[in-house]
């Protein structure tokens, strides 16, 4: 059954209910587990009741069929009593030299449209000189105190959310993404957090999970979020970009996120108004 004996430390009951909350979350069975993963049902049972604790390839490839983040592979390694196994270290420890300096690439490599690195609660961790540049050209960014989450900078009334064009679309389609690209499609305790401050905004739908409705732009493949500045809307999308086959959790919980024109028109007016910004700094 390929099972150990508990571990003096180790907690049955604690990572029985972890085990049954990723089959809960994914939507699985025991059964559909032991199909997915190669593991007998009777042993996920045993598991699950506290009654055996699996060896640590055992647990790791229920957590690898799970799709459980890496941070919380730790959390169920630790239940079982084991050591984590995926490094904790913070996003610019030496171990992500080589991811840091592919992403200060990237965002270089991105001007003179705004570049954002994230955490995956959406703080900014890194940018190119386009973002703070393009932001200040609405707002004080020097007024507002770090750290600073790109989330809390669109929402809040004296940030950006004055100047957002379509703002029941946009915020709805925002809060949205909060939910689907939260790490491994799991809601934490600091993404409900954060969505319980942006919900405290005015103006802000309560029907956010219902269906967006129709699209301010419908020929386009995206919803794109607009700024207003001296009469037009400058429309942009995004692309986010993350880290390819992550064995580190800073690694997997980083987020790049840049911004492009949506249309011809904000390329040209987006590059006329850091211009004439740059020359009033």
């Amino acid at each position: 059954m390929n099972a150990t004996s508990p571990d003096a430390k180790a907690l049955p009951s604690e990572l029985g209910g972890l085990l049954r909350y990723w089959r809960d979350v994914r939507g699985m069975s025991q059964l559909d587990l032991s199909l997915e993963a190669g593991v007998s049902q009777r042993q996920i049972s045993f598991i699950e009741s506290g009654r055996s604790v699996p060896g640590r390839d055992t647990l790791l490839t229920l957590a690898q069929t799970l799709d459980v983040p890496l941070r919380e592979r730790n959390a169920l390694l630790l239940a079982a009593g084991y050591a984590p196994m995926y490094s904790e270290a913070p996003w610019n420890a030496q171990e992500m030299h080589s991811v840091i300096g592919a992403l200060e690439q990237v965002v270089r490599q991105h001007e003179p449209f705004p570049a954002i690195v994230m955490d995956r609660h959406w703080n900014v961790l890194m940018t190119n000189d386009a973002a703070p540049l393009f932001f200040d050209c609405f707002i004080d960014m020097a007024s507002r105190k770090g750290p600073r989450n790109m989330l809390h900078l669109i929402f809040d009334p004296q940030g950006m959310r004055p100047f957002v064009a379509d703002w029941d679309t946009v915020s709805r389609s925002l809060l949205q993404r909060v939910h689907r690209e939260s790490v491994g499609h799991m809601v934490d305790a600091g993404t409900r957090r954060l969505l319980d401050e942006l919900l405290a905004y005015p103006d802000v739908p309560r029907d956010w999970k219902m269906h967006l409705g129709t699209c301010v732009a419908p020929t386009m493949p995206m919803i794109p979020i607009g700024f207003m500045s001296e009469g037009a809307v400058l429309r942009y999308f995004s692309m986010v970009t993350t880290v390819g086959a992550p064995q580190n959790v800073a690694a997997q919980e980083l987020r790049l996120e840049c911004m492009f024109p949506a249309d011809d028109e904000t390329a040209a007016r987006h590059r006329q108004l850091l211009a004439v910004h740059s020359r009033h700094r």
